[in-house]
């Protein structure tokens, strides 16, 4: 369970607030609500606050959550390797009843969660999401290497991915056949689907209004990662 959760979920419904209206001024979906009102999502301090602010609840600041409540804020019993579960626990006996400052979220999980940077198409960070660490490991690669992608136009939408849309990335240094990568050519980033045409050449294809495919020399492009999710709501 959530506490964090838990009680957004009361105070909306004592301030007869659906889930939607929330979504809607938080910019985010319903789906998203729920889930953090079930437990099933991590989100960031700045995201939580705003979603109190939003339902009414003015009396809980980061102080009043507690190192044992920010540990609560999800359900992560699933997530976690048993090495992870018991950061937890001493974190929690070294510091159970003493309130937790700055980025409680993350300060409070950073042996299991990561902070993973949103990038725009010049590789500037535009915000964050918090994501669990599994083995050592986000999504299988390493922790500091994985970052979202904000798609910066439509020219991929034939392959379901729009404009601002978030692109989860993992390191990649090799063309994949069939995968949307994330590549650099003169200078530029691009997100496009690969298709190899033998060990010298590929298709980078887009497909907007209409499919696209422009020929390069393998040489001349540079790998950085495989896009493996794509994410719609903006943190």
């Amino acid at each position: 369970m959530s506490r964090l959760g838990d009680l957004i979920k009361t105070e909306r419904l004592r301030g007869n607030i659906t889930p939607k209206q929330v979504a809607k001024r938080c910019g985010v979906s319903e789906a998203f609500i729920i889930d953090v009102e079930e437990g099933r999502r991590i989100i960031a301090d700045d995201l939580a606050r705003r979603i109190l602010k939003t339902i009414g609840v003015k009396r809980h600041t980061e102080a009043d959550f507690t190192l044992e409540d920010a540990a609560a804020t999800v359900d992560l019993s699933a997530a976690m390797e048993p090495n992870d579960k018991a950061v937890i626990r001493n974190r929690e006996n070294a510091e159970t009843s003493q309130p937790v400052g700055g980025s409680i979220w993350l300060d409070a999980l950073s042996g299991v969660l990561k902070r993973v940077p949103i990038r725009n198409a010049v590789m500037n960070e535009v915000g964050h999401r918090l994501m669990p660490i599994l083995s050592g490991s986000v999504e299988g690669a390493p922790p500091d290497k994985v970052f979202y992608l904000l798609a910066p136009d439509d020219s991929m939408r034939g392959f379901r991915i729009h404009k601002d849309d978030l692109c989860l990335i993992v390191p990649s240094q090799s063309p994949i056949e069939g995968a949307v990568m994330l590549v650099e050519h003169a200078g530029r980033h691009l997100l496009r689907k690969i298709s190899l045409q033998g060990h010298t050449r590929l298709y980078l294809q887009s497909y907007d209004r209409a499919f696209h495919a422009d020929t390069y020399a393998l040489s001349d492009v540079t790998f950085i990662g495989r896009c493996i999710r794509v994410e719609t709501e903006m943190p």
